[in-house]
């Protein structure tokens, strides 16, 4: 279970000053980190002076760290969302038919601790303490950190999140989430010792940022996103596309960006005809899916999709829907309406946009 706000800043803290005891580096006055700035301190630590950075708390992060973040904190490294990803979220946060609503299980999962393990009935995600996760802080595996979200440390202490941003605006957008909400993020690097233009060259060079809006065009630094939130993103309808894709015409690999690279090919190679496509209709949204799949997976796996990038480092599967029938696995699953007692996401889709006036 989360500790209690005021804990976790204490936490996170603790963590930072074991950190620099480990390093050999001496610490006069603990508690002058705790108020930086105050009077009369000059507080400098992992080679800052934290004393103007609202993010002082992140300064000391190291690759591989479990990081709390409040998500309002962290910036995005990328220009848009597939809207219909974050309305599936949020109509299975809201509409859902599970025994546990499934923004606990997508919670503990981000956190590093597997799914939920327990929710009260009036359980809330901004009360840590109305759900348990399937593992406690400090118990955490290789396998249950991997699906966690990424973060970089930039300039100043300032999070960038290089992985998770469907993810944490479905939490920011969900009622009982927002701004204040926390989770962990896993520490891929800590660059804040650069300067900006530095940091911003290294994150292009290991491809930790994505600069092209749904159009293909080019999106400048300066005009990304400065937080989570549907409203702070355009809407890109091909990366929507290749998330109802997954399982079925490639998988996950822990590229970031893997499905914008996927969503470029569709919108700049045209593969298939989409002029029919309506994303209102679950029959139509079904038979793009397919279509768009079964040419993934017939791709010649060192053809090129993108970016440099091959089929093959784009996860695409050797068989379309993994060897299934139509009627079988993640294509199966993806069909089913919002009748059935487990609905697929696109039915879940296709019901919080028709509750809330999108359709």
């Amino acid at each position: 279970m989360r500790l209690p706000l005021a804990s976790r800043r204490v936490t996170v803290l603790g963590t930072a000053l074991a950190g620099i005891v480990a390093a050999g580096i001496a610490i006069a006055n603990p508690a002058a980190l705790a108020a930086p700035g105050a009077p009369g301190t000059r507080p400098v630590f992992c080679d800052h002076d934290n004393r103007k950075t609202p993010f002082a708390q992140y300064l000391c992060a190291q690759p591989g760290d479990l990081l709390d973040v409040r998500i309002g904190d962290v910036h995005p490294t990328q220009p848009s969302l597939g809207y219909d990803e974050v309305y599936y979220k949020l109509g299975r946060y809201t509409l859902g038919k599970d025994a546990i609503n499934k923004k606990f299980d997508d919670w503990c999962e981000a956190d590093g601790r597997i799914a939920a393990a327990s929710a009260a009935p009036d359980a809330r995600l901004d009360d840590p303490s109305s759900f348990t996760c399937q593992l406690p802080v400090g118990a955490e595996t290789a396998d249950s950190i991997a699906p966690m979200k990424t973060v970089v440390i930039g300039p100043g202490g300032e999070p960038f999140l290089t992985d998770g941003h469907h993810t944490l605006t479905s939490f920011f957008e969900t009622p009982d989430g927002g701004a204040d909400l926390h989770v962990r993020l896993r520490v891929q690097a800590n660059l804040s010792t650069l300067t900006r233009p530095a940091f911003w060259d290294q994150m292009q060079a290991n491809k930790w940022v994505y600069l092209r809006d749904p159009q293909g065009h080019p999106t400048k630094i300066n005009k990304l996103p400065t937080s989570v939130g549907l409203a702070n993103f355009a809407d890109d309808k091909y990366r929507s596309l290749l998330y109802f894709g997954r399982d079925i015409g490639y998988a996950q690999n822990g590229l970031p960006f893997q499905e914008f690279y996927w969503g470029s090919w569709v919108r700049d190679a045209q593969p298939i005809d989409l002029a029919a496509w309506n994303p209102d209709d679950l029959a139509s949204y079904l038979a793009a899916v397919k279509a768009l799949t079964q040419t993934m997976t017939a791709l010649p796996k060192d053809t090129v999709v993108d970016s440099g990038f091959t089929a093959a480092q784009l996860g695409a599967l050797a068989l379309w829907n993994d060897g299934k029938a139509a009627n079988k696995g993640e294509f199966d699953k993806l069909s089913k309406p919002y009748s059935e007692a487990k609905p697929g996401k696109l039915a879940y889709t296709l019901q919080y946009k028709l509750v809330h006036g999108l359709l």
